[in-house]
């Protein structure tokens, strides 16, 4: 018998890693929405009593059985964050299968837009651009596997309900994918504080075609490579001697302002 390539070996590994994975949800927004997400798959309900009263509808719609605990024990029947803001309700599931990017920015709901994510970490701005990504209506948020804020509880609570409906898919390679969507149709505007195009006059060339709207992290921006794939760099203008705005509101801004074309 051949042996395997080491490569295939490595699949084999992430995907079993993969599907070993699971994330706790907690605070009741969070645990709510997810209880009524029939796509989400759910291992566990850990409520205090007050909670569980608050959750009766969401539990009865998710056929789980809630562990109803003491609130004074409620932290050692989960696995979170000191800090966590659980507010008596934690929920163990597996993280959402969204497809394809192919799948999702060709045929998802919503106007062909989607928003790129390169490096941004930080779990409180990823959940933010989510629920900034729903409301506009975006097909999708993408980042890279590695190096972005994978799904927690706490990128949960900031989306306020949106991981549950806003596609968030990761990819092994950003650039790749970028490439992937331009084959599509689609138009990479990429967000550059230095650019010498604004954000409407890059739009206007746009016209009513798909966009991709890239964003770095803060601080560094969009790396070398990911402005380098990018169709045109542009800019949200500014007043004054502060010009720099947070990525989540940055996000705000330009998915308002496609929206809006």
């Amino acid at each position: 018998m051949m042996k395997k390539p080491s490569w295939v070996i490595d699949k084999e590994r992430a995907k079993r890693a993969a599907s070993a994975e699971t994330v706790w949800l907690f605070g009741l927004h969070a645990v709510r929405d997810a209880l009524m997400n029939p796509a989400r798959e759910k291992l566990r309900l850990v409520l205090t009593k007050n909670a569980s009263d608050k959750l009766t509808d969401a539990i009865a719609a998710s056929g789980l059985e809630p562990e109803v605990v003491d609130p004074r024990k409620f932290d050692a029947h989960v696995e979170l964050a000191a800090d966590s803001v659980h507010q008596g309700a934690a929920m163990e599931v597996k993280p959402l299968d969204w497809g394809s990017v192919e799948d999702v920015a060709l045929t998802g709901e919503g106007a062909p837009l989607v928003v790129l994510l390169d490096r941004v970490t930080d779990p409180h701005n990823v959940g933010a651009v989510l629920r900034s990504a729903e409301v506009f209506g975006a097909r999708a948020v993408i980042a890279p596997h590695r190096h972005s804020a994978p799904e927690t509880g706490a990128l949960a609570k900031t989306a306020s309900g949106a991981l549950e409906r806003q596609p968030y898919l990761r990819v092994v390679n950003l650039a790749d994918t970028m490439e992937d969507l331009r084959k599509m149709g689609y138009i990479l505007l990429g967000l550059a504080g230095e650019a010498e195009m604004t954000l409407a006059e890059g739009l206007a060339h746009v016209g009513t075609r798909p966009v991709a709207l890239v964003l770095g992290a803060e601080g560094p921006g969009l790396r070398e490579k990911t402005r380098e794939t990018c169709d045109m760099l542009v800019c949200i203008p500014f007043t004054g001697g502060f010009g720099s705005l947070n990525v989540s509101n940055a996000a705000a801004v330009s998915l308002y302002a496609a929206t809006n074309r």
